[in-house]
Parts: structure tokens; C-alpha cells; sequence
């Protein structure tokens, strides 16, 4: 991912040495003056912009004036050595007054430093840098790890590379910004992330997370038997005082499908003999999803375990005790899956994404209408097992760009619909980190708005069981880091609810080789290990006054109430124009009419015309819906424009 879109905030990989890493991390010879303009621009243009916003208003809020290039400019700077391309590039640098350029390519790594290494040959045969008497004083680099190591090996001009992992303040550190500089609102609300960091390196560094050991469960008389299901194993940690149930995704992939099964029981055999995961969730490949129980012959199947039968999903059972097991709901015959995963693995809760993993994001099928139905038949069934329901819905949302209000109101409507066919208890994911260039202060906002939201549903016979997971994209190429990364995010999880000693009370845990390789049974337990500890130790600080207690802390609280109010005046104007919302059809509508922005769907754009006509830009740290002028559109007036263009933005 690259520094100017989603994904894009940051220096160097794994494989790079951890000099080298500290080199890329240290001040940069480039500092940055009061008068200097930054030239932002995307070489590969995608729909995902909003790590470029967030740059660019880091940068304004440092008193820095920013030019993001067009479009038309920013495929002129993707090939430099077409003759009117290299006209159009020198006239855009001089005109708009650029001192220093940033230029992002975040697709094919060697595609990425060739561009990028054309452009400064370019610019040198211009005499466009300082030392040759032109204007650029800086040239800055973003793009994929293996991109940036290239780009540091064969461009001595470049001040400095972001690779993906950077925090605010490290980022404004490598654009050469004085910290003095730097507004108090951006630093106060930066140096959350920057003091977690430091704290995970800390436990990291220290190693005594290696210490923790299993958690002994068996004292309920259900355990591990078919009977068991993840309320009782709640309800039994509550009582004695456990830690949070840890879950994990597992799925190795291999191109014989046999063997990838064999692998499969295997780690799940050692995951169930090390005692550390509580929740085996099974990644099973797209296949699995779409044809299961077919001749897939020589169709592409991607990545995650391949199971093709009822019988190797009970054996993965059989495998897992006394693990829970839950896995990926289906993207075609949605309830005869369900039913077949109750039968075989026991599964602890059903996932449902409602809108997606369907035609709308390529991942099956049905249209968005189908899937619908279908996932809501599906929750009937789930309401008739007693099992609970996990709606894998806002950061969906959120990976097309959907502000976060439109997160908080989505996760709702999921809740309510739920409720309304009966289901009984909601295990509410919450993906923290998404986009990336998220801050910790508005993750925790975020979060507790949608809690505080949804738990107004909650009576005698509907609960929601909290759990948090780090974003998809969130953890460094740099396996080190993105140890400390998953002890920083462990923190902010805690940092929810910091008065409740139950919450979290499960937690998705997101194993810190994301980024870098498939987690193996020992990655996952030392992942388990690092969060365990984080949450232990970061309680412990907090008792101790050492680290702040974000209960109250003043803008995390404004900005709560900001979202509830903002989330309830669309929900009320839903209410108002939209019949029964909580079937299938009513769910279509609130997305096909435009109360759920997604700037950046890639599917089904003309069905969904009206909801990918907003935009949406990171501001301070959060995600808004914003006008012509990039200014923030609060709800009302959103819903003002619905009903005065009969609900078309």
C-alpha cells in the first residue's frame, strides 16, 4: 500500500534488516520549511484515497500548503518518459510552486522503483532539483515494502520512503516536520497511538509475554462435548474470572487440495494440543464458499483450506477438541450451509455480511437482492438453533470508503434485523484500524458509539457480546513491529470499555505475520501470548496511574456523542421512508437509495449509483461524508439532499 491511499502511511519490510529499519525511522536530513508545498501524487490512480486526504490535512494542519494532482497529471507522472507527459509534469511542479514531491505506486513492486526511478532521471534532466538550481527540495516515495527497498537502492535522491506502517507522527517526522509544528489538536490526539506503540515494543522487547500459559476452561459440564457453544464458555469465564476467549482464523492453502486438508487437521491438532486458542474459526479457500460439494476441476481457488465435504469438516471438529469451531458462511446456498456446519462442526456462531460476499464485491453469485434473502433465511435458522449471530458488516462498509457514521448506522441495522427474527445473542465485531490511517482516539469513539447504539436493543431476550480485532491491513511487513503493533492495538481494545473488567469479552486475534506470511499454530499462539499479555499489563499500568485512563477523555467522548447523534438522524429518517427495514427488501433499498455512502464500490456501480455518489475524506483521524468542497456534510444535511433530490445525492 502506498502513503497517498488507503492503505498507505509508512517505512520499510521484513526482510529488511532492523539497521536498516532504524535508519528509515530516524530524522531524515530534509526539513521541512514554512513556505515549502507538497506535491502529492498517485501514479497508479485507484478508488482508494483516503490515506491521501489524510496526509494532505496532516500536512495543512502544519501550516504546509498541499497540491494532490489530477488525474490526467497523475498518468503523465506515471510515465515520465513520454515527450508532452514530461511538458505536463515540469508545468504542473512549476505552476502549482512544489518543493517537495511525493509520489505513490502501490501495485507491482518493480513496476513501482522503475516509475519512480524515470520520473527522477526526468526531473534531473530537467534541472528541476535544488542542487541543480530547480525547485525541488525534497522527493519522497510510497509504495509497497519490496517497492521501497528498491526505490532506497537505486535512488540516492530520495529523502525518505513510507512503506505502510507509520503512525501519524512518525509520518510527519519522515515529511521532515518540525514538531514544534505541529498543531496541538493533531499531537495530543497522535500521541495516544505514539504511547501504545511504545508500550507494545516495551512488552515485546521485554519477552515475558512468552510466559503466559493455557487457560483452563473444563469446569462446566459441556465442555468440548457437542453440546458446548461460546455463551456457556462465557458464561463460565465470567464466573471464575478468565481471561477473554481468544479466537483465531486458520487456513493453510496448497495447490493439492488432499494435502492442504492433511495440514490442516494437522495444525488444528497441535493449536487443540497447546491450549491457547480458544475459538478455532476455519478459513476456508472461495471455493468452499461457492461450490461446496462439487467437481471443482480446474476452477481458481485462491487462498484458505479447501473442505469439500461434510466428513472433513466434522473431522476438523474432532480435530479441534475441545476447541470451539466456527467458520465463513457460504456465498451460495447460504442456509443448506449453515445447517450442514451446525451438523458437522458444532459451529460456536454463524457470520453474515447481509450486502456482501456477492455480486457487489466478486466474492459470489448472487445479486445484493439474493443475497439478502437468503442471508436473513439463514438467520432465521440460526434464531431456531439458539446460536448467536455475527454480522461481518461495518468494515465492510468501511473497505469502500463509508464514513464512520455509516459504520455505526450499518451495525445497527444488522443488530435490530437480527433481533427481529429472533436471534438471541449478537457477537458484535468490531475492526479497529480501518482504514489504517484511523487514529486510536477515533477507533475508541467509533467503537463505543456503535456499542452504546446497538445495546439500546438489548432486554431479557437479546444480548451483544463485544469483540475486537485489528484492522486487515494494519501490521508492518516488519515482523518486530508488528509485534508491538498487535500489543498496541491489544491495548486500545481494552481501552474500550476501560471500566469494565470483562471487556473485551472474546477477541478476534489477527496474528502479527499478517502481512507477511500465513500464520502457522506457533505464530498463532505467540500472538495469542502477545495480546494476553498486552491487555494484563496495559490493566495493571492503568491501575497504577501510568498510563491515561480514557474513560472520560474529552474528545473521544465529543466525538461518541457526535456519532450517535449523527447515526440517529439517519436511522430516523430511514424509519420515516423506508417500509419494513429489517427484511430483505428494505435492507436493499437503504443501500440502493444512497443512506449508506460507499465511494469506492468496484462492483455493481450503476445499481448502487446513488450510494457511490458521496464522498467520503479522513478527517483528524475519522472518516466523513464531505461536499464539493471537501467540508464536512453533517447528516442532516445529507438527508436534506436525499429527500430534495428524491433521495439521490
Amino acid at each position: 500500500m502506498s502513503l497517498w491511499t488507503e492503505a498507505c502511511l509508512c517505512p520499510v519490510e521484513g526482510e529488511a534488516s532492523e539497521d536498516v529499519a532504524a535508519t528509515q525511522r530516524s530524522p531524515m536530513h530534509f526539513k521541512a520549511a514554512r513556505d515549502d508545498r507538497f506535491g502529492l501524487v498517485c501514479a497508479a490512480p485507484d478508488a482508494h484515497t483516503l490515506g491521501l486526504s489524510s496526509v494532505q490535512q496532516l500536512l495543512e494542519e502544519c501550516g504546509h500548503q498541499t497540491m494532490v494532482a489530477d488525474a490526467v497529471t497523475c498518468e503523465a507522472f506515471g510515465q515520465p518518459e513520454v515527450r508532452e507527459n514530461a511538458e505536463r509534469i515540469r508545468h504542473w511542479i512549476i505552476e502549482n510552486r512544489i518543493t517537495a514531491l511525493g509520489f505513490s505506486y502501490r501495485l507491482d513492486p518493480e513496476e513501482g522503483a522503475s516509475r519512480f526511478s524515470k520520473l527522477v532521471e526526468l526531473l534531473k534532466a530537467r534541472r528541476m532539483l535544488t542542487a541543480q538550481g530547480g525547485p525541488l527540495r525534497a522527493l519522497l516515495f510510497a509504495g509497497l515494502p519490496r517497492a521501497c527497498e528498491r526505490v532506497r537502492q537505486r535512488v540516492p535522491e530520495v529523502q525518505a520512503v513510507f512503506c505502510g506502517d507509520e503512525t501519524p507522527m512518525e509520518t510527519l517526522r519522515l515529511l521532515g516536520i518540525d514538531p514544534a509544528r505541529v498543531a496541538s489538536t493533531v499531537s495530543a490526539s497522535a500521541q495516544y497511538d505514539e504511547d501504545r506503540l511504545s508500550f507494545g515494543r516495551d512488552l515485546v522487547a521485554r519477552g515475558s509475554y512468552l510466559g503466559i500459559k493455557p487457560v483452563d476452561r473444563s469446569g462446566y459440564s459441556e465442555f468440548g462435548t457437542r453440546r458446548d457453544g461460546v455463551v456457556a464458555r462465557l458464561r463460565h469465564g465470567l464466573e471464575y474470572g478468565l481471561p477473554p476467549l481468544m479466537r483465531a482464523h486458520v487456513g493453510p492453502y496448497l495447490p493439492d487440495r488432499q494435502e492442504a486438508v492433511r495440514l490442516f487437521l494437522q495444525w488444528t491438532r497441535q493449536l487443540a494440543a497447546s491450549g491457547l486458542l480458544d475459538v478455532l474459526s476455519i478459513g476456508t479457500s472461495q471455493l468452499t464458499q461457492s461450490h461446496f460439494g462439487q467437481d471443482w476441476g480446474d476452477l481458481p481457488n485462491g487462498g484458505g483450506v479447501p473442505l469439500n465435504s461434510p466428513e472433513e469438516f466434522a473431522a476438523a471438529w474432532e480435530a479441534a477438541r475441545p476447541m470451539l469451531v466456527r467458520t465463513y458462511a457460504g456465498t451460495s446456498n447460504i442456509p443448506a450451509l449453515a445447517k450442514m456446519y451446525e451438523q458437522t462442526i458444532h459451529i460456536a456462531w454463524h457470520a453474515l455480511s447481509l450486502w456482501w460476499f456477492c455480486r457487489i464485491d466478486g466474492r459470489g453469485p448472487l445479486s445484493v437482492r439474493e443475497n439478502l434473502e437468503q442471508h436473513l433465511e439463514t438467520l432465521r435458522y440460526v434464531a431456531e438453533t439458539g446460536k448467536p449471530f455475527e454480522p461481518n458488516v461495518p468494515h465492510h462498509f468501511a473497505f469502500r470508503g463509508a464514513d464512520d457514521t455509516t459504520c455505526v448506522v450499518c451495525a445497527y441495522l444488522a443488530a435490530r434485523t437480527a433481533k427481529q427474527l429472533g436471534v438471541r445473542h449478537l457477537i458484535l465485531q468490531t475492526m479497529l484500524n480501518t482504514p489504517k490511517t484511523t487514529w486510536g482516539v477515533q477507533d475508541l469513539a467509533k467503537a463505543r458509539a456503535m456499542l452504546r447504539l446497538v445495546r439500546t436493543l438489548e432486554d431479557d431476550r437479546f444480548r451483544v457480546i463485544l469483540q475486537p480485532r485489528a484492522g486487515l491491513d494494519f501490521f508492518s511487513h516488519d515482523l518486530e513491529r508488528a509485534k508491538a503493533q498487535l500489543a498496541a492495538v491489544s491495548a486500545l481494545m481494552d481501552d474500550i470499555e476501560p471500566d469494565d473488567p470483562v471487556s473485551p469479552p472474546i477477541i478476534h486475534v489477527v496474528s502479527y505475520s499478517e502481512a507477511s506470511h500465513l500464520a502457522d499454530p506457533s505464530t498463532v499462539d505467540e500472538s495469542i501470548r502477545i495480546t494476553r499479555h498486552a491487555i494484563e499489563e496495559y490493566r495493571r499500568l492503568r491501575r497504577q496511574g501510568e498510563v491515561d485512563d480514557r474513560t472520560n477523555h474529552p474528545e473521544v467522548v465529543a466525538r461518541t456523542e457526535e456519532l450517535l447523534d449523527e447515526a440517529r438522524i439517519v436511522l430516523c429518517v430511514i424509519e420515516a421512508t423506508v417500509p419494513n427495514v429489517c427484511t430483505a427488501e428494505g435492507l436493499y433499498k437503504v443501500f440502493a437509495e444512497g443512506f449508506l455512502p460507499v465511494p469506492y464500490l468496484w462492483e455493481c456501480k450503476e445499481e448502487f449509483r446513488k450510494a457511490i455518489q458521496w464522498q467520503t475524506r479522513v478527517i483528524r483521524g475519522s472518516v466523513k461524508v464531505v461536499d464539493e468542497s471537501g467540508n464536512p456534510l453533517p447528516a442532516a444535511a445529507r438527508m436534506l439532499r436525499l429527500a430534495t433530490a428524491g433521495r439521490a445525492p
